[in-house]
């Protein structure tokens, strides 16, 4: 049986996710996700109420975790979670102290991203096919993603009244709705164009609705896109044309910062396209391209 004292603080974590951060929905369904699994932890410990919780108990169940089948980035997601958690109940003077960040995770190896070579870019997306709406969809959303960098959720949201097509730029709410404005190449704005004209109003005849009125991306029952369904549509096109790499949504994002750089785009700018908050982020791009110099260095060089 659920316990209504720390159902009721998890919905109101929840609505605080909601309204005063703005998360994303992802954010709050795996952030109430794993609070709801430190709480039935907690209730085996015979803890009843969240005041009560300390380092200690944090510091067993991060054991626990570490003996299950999670990787560290998961595991060091949910004391992410747990932490914003902890600092939410101090805010609502509820908790003295939030344990949570008396305990550490060993720092983590960092990843470089996969990105693809320009060249294998360039062949997938111009060998696309163009003939249905749905290719005509696909096509303009793929190159929308290389042409902007635009994380998969920030596409998914788009509306119509987001593109200036004189400037050739989207105005696109990121995280915590920060607002920031994005050019697209001329190849981007010729498959945003042909699917706009051709492929979308066929689209939303399919369900007129208001809701999907001004969604730039629609599905084939005319309704507006989700972040899953354009992950499914990459892995779709991916698939199709027989792509050895593992290649998201996100490995596009990866590939353009990583492309700007090699071409001589500066750091700064590359962060505000991208729209990180911090230029730490955007760094590990330099990481990617350093990586491929080395590539090249022992590929080409006689004596490498």
């Amino acid at each position: 049986m659920r316990d209504n004292k720390f159902d009721q603080w998890l919905s109101r974590f929840v609505r605080f996710l909601q309204v005063e951060k703005n998360c994303s929905t992802w954010t709050v369904h795996h952030y109430q996700k794993d609070v709801y699994q430190f709480q039935l932890f907690i209730k085996r410990e015979g803890i009843s109420e969240w005041s009560d919780v300390d380092y200690v108990h944090v510091r067993a169940y991060m054991s626990e975790l570490v003996d299950q089948p999670y990787t560290r980035r998961t595991i060091a997601r949910k004391l992410s979670a747990l932490r914003t958690f902890g600092t939410f109940l101090l805010t609502e003077e509820y908790a003295k102290e939030n344990p949570f960040l008396r305990v550490y995770l060993p720092k983590q190896a960092a990843r470089l991203p996969t990105v693809l070579y320009e060249e294998e870019l360039d062949r997938w997306l111009t060998a696309l096919p163009q003939k249905t709406p749905l290719d005509k969809r696909d096509r303009a959303i793929l190159e929308l993603l290389y042409a902007s960098g635009m994380r998969v959720s920030e596409c998914a949201q788009l509306t119509l009244s987001q593109y200036d097509e004189g400037s050739a730029t989207f105005r696109v709410f990121g995280k915590g709705r920060k607002e920031r404005y994005v050019p697209v190449g001329k190849l981007a704005q010729q498959a945003i164009h042909l699917y706009i004209d051709e492929a979308r109003p066929l689209l939303q005849k399919k369900q007129p609705t208001k809701e999907a009125s001004d969604h730039l991306f629609l599905n084939y029952r005319g309704g507006p896109l989700t972040d899953r369904s354009i992950r499914k549509i990459v892995g779709k096109r991916v698939n199709e044309a027989a792509l050895t790499k593992r290649i998201s949504p996100h490995t596009l994002r990866h590939s353009f910062a990583t492309h700007l750089l090699n071409g001589g785009a500066d750091l700064r700018t590359v962060q505000e396209l991208l729209g990180h908050e911090t230029l730490r982020t955007t760094q590990m791009y330099t990481h990617v391209s350093k990586e491929r110099l080395q590539r090249v260095y022992d590929d080409f060089h006689p004596r490498a």
